[in-house]
């Protein structure tokens, strides 16, 4: 009886699924994008995530008070607008409520707890092969077309600081950060200035903390509205009539006006422009929800860079020493499709997708072209058109998959 269980796991472990479609790697918005486009032209398709829930980053890895830093217009997926009732920038929770009630409308069933270990694309037969483990076993997909819908921050960043390992206190990064409640008279430091770091180092205000933000380097934090308008819809609709680099000058002269100096309060702008340096170096731009207010106040102290820690201090590259009960390491994120996608120049080793949205031999991929949540539903809406219109013409709508027993050579 012992025999015939391990024979079975052994046979089970060496599973081959063939794919009469794409397969999908990530079901966060992007994927689930992709797929609501495919459902739409009865194109069969497989979605694969690591996780145990779709959306898994903005679920198991974002702080409670999150919302839509962009009005809901801008945020939404392809062929379902959010609930009229939801206000203009929703939460999370009410984000995670539409992205749980799109897969339900578009019958997307995303195979879950199956972490991809490697994509290859095999020229002897023209198909992509995709390795995954789960808690059953390895599977090899065998597909036509391979989507990328990991994005951009599927990993965090953890930058070494001399000493951290020194500090006798709380050290975490912003993905496992929920609420201040718990720095309830804490000296905080958080390391970062991006929307992560100013959100965090406002939340922990909100809960009677005293956080100290580290601004390294320059950045352009711009109001979320002007004149009762949204930032980003305002410098949408001028990119439609004047340059990238006249739009960023009026950008930067009404965000003067609106948020005043901000310089004598130890932040410095970048030379170039905000919409250009998205541009060029893929930096999003800070949007202020309040945290500016509590800057100018005192109540979020601007320190410059870290030398080193020391328990319960750190020292500043100006010599200062802060006493400090906490860090959290609002560092940022990284994309990990370079260490299983096994094709060279099609990802950066930051992550970033050379080729826009498509690529060569069938691969994909959407939420790698800096634009948001509206960016990658355009990319999802051209990907799901073009394996749609090719799906059509050459391939019979039968068989979603078949299921194989593979001997050994499938899995080489």
């Amino acid at each position: 009886m012992v025999h015939h269980d391990f024979d079975h796991e052994e046979l089970f472990s060496r599973r081959c699924i063939l794919v009469n479609g794409p397969v999908i790697v990530g079901a966060g918005p992007s994927g689930l994008a992709v797929g609501a486009g495919l459902h739409q032209q009865g194109v069969p398709f497989v979605i694969l995530d690591r996780a145990d829930c779709i959306a898994s980053l903005w679920q198991n890895k974002t702080y409670d008070r999150l919302k839509l830093h962009l009005p809901k217009q801008f945020c939404q997926l392809p062929y379902f607008p959010f609930p009229p009732n939801f206000p203009e920038y929703p939460s999370k929770y009410q984000f995670i409520d539409y992205l749980e009630s799109y897969a339900k409308k578009f019958e997307i069933s995303p195979r879950f707890n199956e972490s991809v270990q490697s994509a290859k694309y095999d020229e002897s037969c023209g198909l992509w092969r995709v390795r995954t483990v789960a808690d059953n076993g390895e599977v090899e997909y065998i597909c036509r077309w391979l989507v990328v819908a990991t994005g951009e921050n599927a990993e965090k960043v953890v930058p070494e600081f001399e000493g951290l390992d020194e500090f006798d206190g709380t050290v975490m990064h912003a993905c496992d950060y929920r609420s201040g409640e718990v720095f309830d008279g804490k000296r905080v430091l958080v390391v970062g200035c991006g929307n992560s770091g100013m959100e965090v180092s406002l939340d922990l205000c909100h809960h009677n903390a005293f956080p100290s933000m580290v601004v390294r380097s320059s950045v352009h934090i711009l109001p979320r509205e002007i004149g009762g308008k949204s930032t980003f819809e305002l410098a949408t609709s001028l990119r439609k009539w004047l340059p990238l680099k006249v739009v960023d000058k009026i950008l930067l002269v009404l965000t003067r006006c609106t948020l005043g100096n901000l310089e004598k309060y130890g932040i410095k702008r970048p030379l170039m422009g905000p919409l250009q340096l998205k541009n060029v170096e893929g930096k999003t731009p800070v949007l202020d929800i309040g945290a500016l207010q509590k800057i100018k106040s005192g109540k979020i102290q601007i320190v410059p860079g870290i030398k080193k820690f020391s328990p319960g201090r750190v020292e500043l590259v100006n010599g200062a020493n802060l006493e400090i009960d906490s860090v959290i390491l609002a560092t940022g994120y990284c994309s990990n499709v370079p260490s299983w996608l096994k094709e060279n120049g099609l990802f950066s080793k930051e992550g970033r997708f050379s080729e826009g949205w498509k690529g060569k031999a069938g691969v994909y991929a959407v939420g790698f072209t800096g634009g948001g949540l509206l960016g990658a539903s355009l990319d999802a809406t051209r990907i799901a058109q073009d394996i749609g219109k090719i799906w059509n013409q050459e391939t019979k709508r039968t068989n979603h998959y078949v299921t194989v027993s593979c001997d050994r050579r499938c899995n080489k």
